[in-house]
This record gives C-alpha cells, sequence and structure tokens, in this order.
C-alpha cells in the first residue's frame, strides 16, 4: 500500500469533523464530488470504511475514529516539522513557551527574569491559551516548550522536568457561605445545592459526566464563578486570575498537582536547554517549591 498522503488525510479529517460532505468541500475549497472521490479511494486503498453514509450526513466508524485520530497526529507532526525547520533557519527567532493564561503566575515572572539574566539569553515570547491545549501547541511547532500541570494536562511523548507540587482551592462566589470557611474537602465541594463543580476536560479531550459547565476558556469560567453559576477546584498558584467576587478557599483533600516544564523529545535547540536549566536552577535556589 503506498505511503498516506497529507492532502488526503486533510480532506478525510474536514470531512470526519463537519461529518458532512458539502460542508466539509466548502471548508476545504474543493467540489463535493471530488472530495467524495477522495475519501472512497482512500477507503479503498486502506480496505476499511471510514465512513457510513446517508442523504442527512456521514457518521464515523471504528476505523474512521482511529484515522481521525491517527491523522491528527500525523499532520501536527508535518506542520510541526515545517515551523521548527523555518525558525532554525533563523538565528533571531524568539524561543516560543505556551502556559495556560493566569496558571503558574509567579514562577513564569521568576523564570523569565533569570532567562533574561542569562548571557546572549534569546528572548523567550509567551503564548497564552485556554484549557488544555499547550499540548496541541507543542506538537504542531507553535511552541517550543510548556508550563504545564501533572495529572490534568497531556504530558504524553514530551520530555519533562518537575518543577513545584502544591495543594488545591475551590474558587468560589464571594456572597456563598462556604466562602467564609478557612479550608473544605472535596466531599464538600463536590455536590453543592445550586452550585454545581464545573468540568475540565479530561486528558483525551472528553468532558465526565455531571451538572457543572464544561470549561472552554478562562473568562467563561470566573464571570460563572462571580455569576454564582458553579465552582472549581484548581491548583492554588491559579489563583493570578482571581476577580474581586471570588474567594479561594483550601481544599485539603484534593490531589497535589505538579508544575512541570515540557518540550518535545526530539528539540536539540541550545535556547530551549538555557530555559529549561533556568527553571531548575529556580527550583533549585527554592525559589519554587519540588
Amino acid at each position: 500500500m503506498d505511503d498516506l498522503e497529507t492532502r488526503e488525510l486533510r480532506y478525510f479529517v474536514a470531512v470526519a469533523k463537519e461529518l458532512h460532505f458539502g460542508r466539509a468541500a466548502d471548508r476545504l475549497g474543493i467540489a463535493q464530488p471530488a472530495l467524495s472521490r477522495a475519501i472512497r479511494q482512500l477507503e479503498h486503498r486502506l480496505g476499511v470504511q471510514l465512513l457510513i453514509r446517508d442523504r442527512r450526513g456521514a457518521a464515523l466508524t471504528d476505523a474512521g475514529r482511529v484515522l481521525l485520530r491517527e491523522a491528527g497526529t500525523a499532520l501536527d507532526a508535518v506542520a510541526a516539522a515545517a515551523r521548527r525547520t523555518r525558525r532554525a533557519g533563523d538565528e533571531k527567532r524568539p524561543l516560543m513557551l505556551v502556559t495556560k493564561a493566569g496558571a503558574s503566575h509567579e514562577l513564569l515572572q521568576r523564570l523569565l527574569v533569570a532567562q533574561a539574566s542569562e548571557p546572549e539569553a534569546v528572548p523567550v515570547e509567551v503564548v497564552l491559551c485556554e484549557v488544555g491545549e499547550q499540548a496541541r501547541f507543542l506538537r504542531d511547532g507553535r511552541a517550543d516548550v510548556a508550563i504545564m500541570h501533572r495529572p490534568y494536562d497531556d504530558l504524553a511523548g514530551f520530555d519533562t522536568e518537575d518543577l513545584y507540587v502544591e495543594g488545591q482551592v475551590a474558587l468560589l462566589p464571594a456572597g456563598h457561605p462556604l466562602a467564609s470557611r478557612d479550608q473544605l474537602t472535596l466531599a464538600e465541594v463536590r455536590d453543592v445545592p445550586g452550585l454545581p463543580i464545573a468540568r475540565w476536560p479530561q486528558l483525551d479531550g472528553t468532558y465526565p459526566d455531571g451538572p457543572g459547565p464544561e470549561v472552554h476558556t478562562q473568562s467563561q469560567l470566573a464571570q460563572l464563578v462571580a455569576l454564582g453559576k458553579t465552582l472549581l477546584v484548581i491548583p492554588a498558584s491559579s489563583r493570578a486570575w482571581q476577580w474581586p467576587d471570588h474567594v479561594a478557599v483550601p481544599v485539603v483533600d484534593a490531589p497535589e498537582v505538579t508544575t512541570v516544564i515540557a518540550w518535545p523529545p526530539s528539540s536539540r535547540s541550545p535556547a530551549l536547554a538555557s530555559l529549561v536549566r533556568s527553571a531548575k536552577d529556580l527550583r533549585l535556589l527554592g525559589w519554587v517549591h519540588a
């Protein structure tokens, strides 16, 4: 069997996400008959059915779901190769560091200061992302390095260095009775009448069942807490984006969270190695607590 082409993978991913050939064709800017032929040729070459078609649209088969996952990884790798190659040819390019908005704020500040003091330091450009996006930025080459959190973030396939371990807090509306407590337990925050706990994405990107809202953006979450629509449990250092309408209360039995610096194992960048050394030095000097 011939190798798969990036073009046909892009075609399949568009159909798999839209579940409709007409909308996928519009998205790709090609004619629908040409797209249909390309997908049928792909199925023929692979020897499996990827999509179940009917007049209303399409649905993925088990094989189609596997290819959607694998195609995303493959296309990310191709995009990453192009981006990293272009950046490698630019000696003055900054190092791209991605982190969740509001997370590990003090660590990030100290790391940028420490790195800037290094001889011949390469500038570090900070890319702020939403919940669970750092892994995608690393895999597709938009970022060189990331600040991430175990066990919440997807660290599969990356090299990492642990920086510090911390507890978690419940972020509550300021007027709620629980906001006056000195500490809480997970049992106390899991079933609060009228204040369901927000749901974070799991490592596979899906959300657990529950009555609370799905967390997509920090601003959405902050406003929902302020309005008394939800509460959440987050690492204590993520309180940097706390509003005056919020109160943070320690959750004494919540799992500890480890902040790590992560990067693709294929990287040979001296600038990246220097940044990782700066992060490790902060930990060794006691500026962050490992």
